[in-house]
């Protein structure tokens, strides 16, 4: 019975070995479960966080988009090429009426601030659709 309790013993400590092994083991493999865990809810949220801040930033951009155009008017009677600039200047693309109405003029070569009845000049706009 001696020879029986001893190889008893000596499989006793080696289970309870192999259970401490498999229990740090566990361990070890909880902990590295975490970190992949942890990390890839850090990786998530800085990702949301540039693409929102992407999205924003082309939403911005995407409703300041504007394409510049030209048309050609006739000059009725009455009109003044400030009464023009009201009518086809924005201010979000001229500092002022002076600075379209100055673009006015050299595109249609005019020396001086007089326009005439009958008259067609091209004049510039903007608009948010492309016309392609």
């Amino acid at each position: 019975m001696h020879n029986s309790s001893r190889r008893m013993r000596t499989e006793d400590i080696r289970s309870e070995r192999r259970i401490q092994k498999n229990r740090i083991r566990r361990q070890h493999e909880m902990r590295k479960n975490f970190l992949i865990f942890i990390m890839t809810v850090g990786l998530i949220v800085t990702c949301s966080i540039n693409l929102n801040g992407f999205r924003a930033n082309a939403k911005d951009d995407s409703t300041e988009t504007s394409y510049k155009y030209y048309k050609s008017i006739f000059v009725d009677n009455g009109d003044t090429l400030w009464s023009i600039a009201e009518e086809y200047m924005d201010a979000e693309h001229y500092d002022s009426a002076g600075d379209y109405i100055r673009e006015v003029k050299h595109m249609n070569s005019l020396l001086d601030d007089e326009i005439h009845y009958g008259q067609y000049l091209v004049v510039p706009y903007y608009d948010n659709e492309y016309i392609g």
